[in-house]
C-alpha cells in the first residue's frame, strides 16, 4: 500500500520547517521506489496508487527509465543492432551524431513530443530525405524504448511531417539528382577511360548496377543464363547476378567509438536488390572480352585485383568526365595530355539514374523495369503482375539500338577495338571522339 511521508527542506546545511511529500511504494520486485516533490500527501499517496494499480495490470512503466535521456538510450539501442549491415549501422551513427544527438542528446525520453520534433525537423538545414531518415530512426529507436517498458507509448509513430506551404527549403533536386547522361556521352566516357575502366561504366549506365554492387561482382556472377519457357520453346539471355555488394564505411565498437574505415563484402541492402540483370548483346560480347583476359576474381576492380575505393575510383572518373589540362614532361613526371570535359559533374549514381532514363524511353514495362532495378514495386500490383520473356526480349532490343544508334552518331564502329558494327549507317552526325 503506497503511503507518503515529509521530506524537509535544506539550506545551509541545516533543516527548514517548509517541506514537500514523498511518496512510496511497491515496485514489481517486491522493493519500495520512490518519488518526491509533491506538494501535498494526498496527490503524493493518489500518485503512489497509481503506480501500484499499473503495477498490478502489467503496464508499470518505471519513472527512472522514462527520465533517461535519449542520447543514452539511443546508444544501448544501437548495442542492440550489431547484428544489422555495418553499412546500414554507420549511417545509423552519422545520422545520430550530426543531426539527432546534437538537438536531443540530453532529453529526457518522458519529454519527447511530436510538436516539438515537428518544429525542429522543419528547420533543419540539410535535404528532405535526410530528414526523413531522421525522423524514421528516432522513431525506431523509441519503439524499442515503448518494448523495453522506458515509456508507454512512442509520441512519432504514426505521424507525418507536413511539409512547407513554399515547398521550395531543402526540397529541389540537386543537379546530381537530375543528372542522366545520353548514351553518346557514355561511349565517350568508356572509351576515353580504357577497356577495364570503361566497361564499368559503360555495365553501370546499360544495367542499372549500384556502384556497390558492380565492386562486389565476380566472374561467377556475370554471364550467368536466363532461361525460360516461351512460345513452345526456351526464351535465354545472358544475366549478370547480383547478390553481394562491397560496403564502404567507418567501423565502430558497441557504443560508437570510431575503428577506422573497411571495406566490407556484404548482402544487398533488402531482398529485392538480389536479382539477375539481363544483359544486352553489345555488352554481353564486352564482358565476355574483358574476362577473357582480365586476371582477376573481380569484374571490376583496381590494376591489383583489389576493390575500388570510392576516393581512388572518385581519381579515375572526375578527370574523364571534367576534362583536365594538359602535363607537360618533367624530371621524374610524364606528359599526360590534356582532356576535354565530357560531362561534368557526372558520377556512378547518375549512370544508374541513366540506366531507368533509357528504360523509361523504351517504353520498359513497370514490373520488368522495378525488377532490373533492385526496386520494390508499391502496391497491388507489384504482387500481381511479373516480368515475361517478350517484355524482356523488348528491353534488350531496345537497350541494343540505344548503344548501336549513338555508336552510329559518333562514326564508331567498335569500342577499343573490341566489338565491331557490321551494319554501319551512312549517316554519321557528329566526329569520332578522341581516345585517351
Amino acid at each position: 500500500m503506497a503511503y507518503a511521508e515529509k521530506v524537509y527542506k535544506v539550506r545551509a546545511g541545516k533543516q527548514t520547517k517548509q517541506y514537500t511529500w514523498r511518496v512510496k511504494y511497491k515496485k514489481p520486485d517486491g522493493k519500495w521506489g520512490s518519488e518526491s516533490g509533491f506538494p501535498t500527501k494526498a496527490t503524493a499517496e493518489a500518485w503512489g496508487e497509481e503506480q501500484e494499480t499499473a503495477i498490478r495490470a502489467g503496464r508499470w512503466i518505471d519513472p527512472a527509465k522514462a527520465r533517461k535521456p535519449f542520447g543514452v538510450w539511443a546508444k544501448e539501442w544501437m548495442k542492440a543492432k550489431t547484428s544489422r549491415r555495418g553499412n546500414t549501422l554507420d549511417g545509423w551513427w552519422l545520422l545520430l551524431e550530426h543531426v539527432i544527438l546534437p538537438k536531443w542528446e540530453h532529453t529526457p525520453l518522458m519529454q519527447l513530443n511530436w510538436f516539438d520534433v515537428e518544429a525542429w525537423a522543419t528547420g533543419l538545414e540539410v535535404a528532405e530525405s535526410r530528414v526523413d531518415h531522421a525522423l524514421t530512426l528516432m522513431s525506431s529507436i523509441l519503439t524499442g524504448a515503448v518494448d523495453s517498458k522506458h515509456i508507454a507509448v512512442n509520441p512519432l509513430f504514426g505521424r507525418r511531417r507536413g511539409k512547407s506551404s513554399s515547398g521550395s527549403k531543402g526540397k529541389r533536386k540537386t543537379q546530381q539528382e537530375e543528372m542522366w547522361a545520353p548514351p553518346e556521352t557514355v561511349i565517350q566516357l568508356a572509351q576515353r577511360l580504357g577497356p577495364a575502366k570503361g566497361l564499368f561504366v559503360l555495365t553501370t549506365a546499360f544495367t542499372g548496377l549500384r556502384f556497390a554492387e558492380g565492386l562486389g561482382l565476380h566472374r561467377e556472377d556475370v554471364l550467368r543464363t536466363r532461361s525460360q519457357s516461351f512460345k513452345g520453346g526456351v526464351f535465354t539471355c545472358p544475366v549478370i547476378h547480383v547478390h553481394q555488394e562491397y560496403a564502404e564505411y567507418t567501423k565502430r565498437t558497441e557504443d560508437g567509438t570510431k575503428l577506422g574505415t573497411v571495406k566490407v563484402l556484404e548482402p544487398p541492402k533488402n531482398e529485392t536488390s538480389i536479382r539477375s540483370i539481363d544483359v544486352p548483346p553489345f555488352l554481353a560480347r564486352l564482358l565476355r572480352h574483358h574476362l577473357d583476359d582480365w586476371p582477376h576474381e573481380l569484374v571490376f576492380c583496381q590494376p591489383n585485383g583489389n576493390p575500388w575505393w570510392t576516393g581512388n575510383w572518385s581519381r579515375q572518373l572526375r578527370p574523364a568526365a571534367d576534362g583536365r589540362p594538359k602535363r607537360e614532361k618533367r624530371q621524374g613526371v610524364s606528359e599526360r595530355a590534356a582532356w576535354a570535359p565530357i560531362m561534368p559533374g557526372l558520377d556512378m549514381r547518375a549512370l544508374r539514374h541513366t540506366h531507368d532514363t533509357y528504360q523509361d524511353e523504351i517504353g520498359v514495362r513497370p514490373a520488368l523495369a522495378f525488377e532490373q532495378a533492385g526496386h520494390r514495386r508499391p502496391g497491388i500490383k507489384g504482387v500481381y503482375q511479373h516480368p515475361t520473356p517478350a517484355m524482356r526480349q523488348e528491353r534488350l532490343d531496345g537497350l541494343e539500338e540505344i548503344y548501336w544508334g549513338a555508336m552510329r552518331n559518333l562514326g564508331l564502329r567498335t569500342l577499343w577495338g573490341r566489338v565491331d558494327l557490321l551494319k554501319i549507317s551512312q549517316t554519321i552526325t557528329s566526329e569520332v571522339v578522341e581516345a585517351a
